[in-house]
């Protein structure tokens, strides 16, 4: 079947050059679509592009979420492991008294124990809801990875009594001493 455009030139109605202008006018207009079809395709694949960007940004972010909170139950659990393996049992009828969040925390440990806090060699942390002890260098251990879980050490407590002893001593430093005194 022929074209409207050859039926009209074998009945003489239209000749070849407007025949030729038409059909040059049709594929300019086809180009003028196509290349404004191109623009618009360029916007959607931007805007395509973008959002893949901001998608890829969105999960790199909660993948490092993620990673910290790993970071911390890893941490967590190897805490936990620590006190576990190293925790002293607690048999006695001494009182060990301690303060957790402005508390006053009691323990029953033997003799020996509450020499060794007292001393700095064992050291109070919690684990779960209950308290243990464990050595200081083992606690120093869990100092490195997180030392929310350390109560009470002895050796870093700033309220010593020693500072009130020599503040005692002190005041006895304006009077003198005779020689010759016996006790």
């Amino acid at each position: 079947m022929a074209s409207l455009q050859d039926q009209l030139l074998k009945a003489g109605i239209a000749d070849k050059g407007s025949a030729k202008q038409a059909r040059a006018e049709k594929r300019k207009k086809n180009k003028q679509k196509t290349k404004n079809n191109q623009g618009v395709v360029d916007e959607a694949t931007i805007a395509a592009q973008k959002a893949a960007e901001e998608k890829k940004a969105r999960s790199r972010e909660l993948n490092q979420l993620q990673q910290q909170e790993r970071e911390k139950r890893s941490i967590a659990a190897q805490v936990r492991q620590l006190i576990d393996v190293n925790k002293q049992s607690r048999k006695g009828d001494t009182v060990l008294n301690f303060t957790h969040d402005n508390v006053v925390k009691r323990m029953y440990v033997s003799a020996e124990m509450h020499r060794q806090v007292t001393k700095g060699r064992l050291t109070v942390v919690i684990l779960g809801d209950a308290y243990e002890l464990v050595p200081t260098p083992v606690a120093d251990k869990i100092a490195q990875r997180d030392d929310s879980f350390i109560i009470y050490r002895a050796d870093l407590d700033t309220s010593d009594s020693d500072g009130k002893e020599e503040a005692q001593d002190d005041w006895y430093a304006d009077y003198d001493i005779p020689d010759d005194l016996t006790w």
